[in-house]
């Protein structure tokens, strides 16, 4: 099987970009983490595929496997590159895109600078919505860890995502703590963990550990749950800047019931041909 690719970036969050609509395209999870490999084969952090909606009233399916083979229900850094992917390659040809995901729909904007905004949808806070096993339901909740009781604010934004503030991204133990957090019995999908240093109200810093991909440059959907975070725990204002490794996102929330709005860039970085 021949697949034609694009590479494609979201701040060094990186994508594989497949069009599996002018191709036929059967991806089996082996295959999956051949493409991601680094070293064997394309590298990326996730793969995305670009697919006709089964749904009437939207111009996409956008479909997202992490680097371990697994299928997802959200990227944010990814639906900015789904956005830019999609004009750039003539499928579409108006700034504003409709696409449904496994975690809901989105609404992607195109803006006169070339970033994308995403309307990233309303965040959910109930655990049974995470999933979260919890006989409670308001964050922070305590969650213990090899002999520690740790605080993390928990919510979905499409995906599972747990919060925690901290002193200094730089000294976190996002190697430690994240893979442990992210296969923690509370959490029956695994989870995002998110490690946030508040700056001031309209600035955080913000490192994650992406479930089934390890620590990444920049996660889209994990700086909206972090803001989302702050928020609601009275720690930050409603737009705030947010840098990762990788670069800065800006995260728009009004509070509850509304929707989370990311505006960040999109990278092409280069072309190819697979032979699967």
């Amino acid at each position: 099987m021949e697949l034609k690719f694009t590479k494609m970036h979201g701040l060094g969050n990186d994508f594989v970009v497949i069009d599996a609509i002018r191709q036929d395209v059967a991806l089996d999870p082996d295959q999956v983490r051949w493409i991601a490999d680094r070293h064997f084969g394309v590298g990326c952090d996730q793969l995305l595929l670009v697919e006709r909606p089964d749904q009437a009233d939207v111009d996409f399916r956008y479909r997202i496997f992490n680097a371990d083979g697994g299928e997802v229900e959200q990227c944010g850094n990814g639906a900015r590159c789904f956005a830019r992917y999609v004009l750039d390659h003539g499928l579409f040809d108006k700034p504003g895109i409709r696409v449904q995901t496994l975690g809901g729909n989105l609404f992607l904007q195109i803006e006169s600078d070339g970033q994308v905004t995403v309307d990233m949808g309303i965040p959910k806070l109930r655990p049974e919505e995470v999933p979260f096993v919890s006989e409670g339901d308001s964050l922070p909740y305590p969650i213990d860890l090899e002999g520690d009781t740790l605080s993390v604010a928990v919510l979905s934004m499409g995906n599972p995502h747990a919060v925690m503030r901290v002193t200094d991204v730089d000294k976190a133990p996002v190697d430690r703590i994240g893979p442990l957090l992210e296969s923690h019995r509370r959490f029956p999908k695994r989870v995002n963990v998110g490690f946030m240093q508040v700056i001031d109200r309209n600035h955080i810093r913000l490192r994650v550990y992406e479930r089934g991909a390890g620590e990444t440059l920049a996660c889209g959907t994990g700086a909206c749950a972090a803001v989302v975070a702050g928020q609601v725990q009275g720690w930050l204002d409603t737009r705030v800047k947010v840098d990762l490794p990788g670069g800065q996102l800006v995260i728009s929330w009004d509070g509850t019931g509304q929707s989370v709005f990311m505006t960040g860039p999109a990278v092409t970085v280069f072309e190819g041909t697979l032979q699967l």
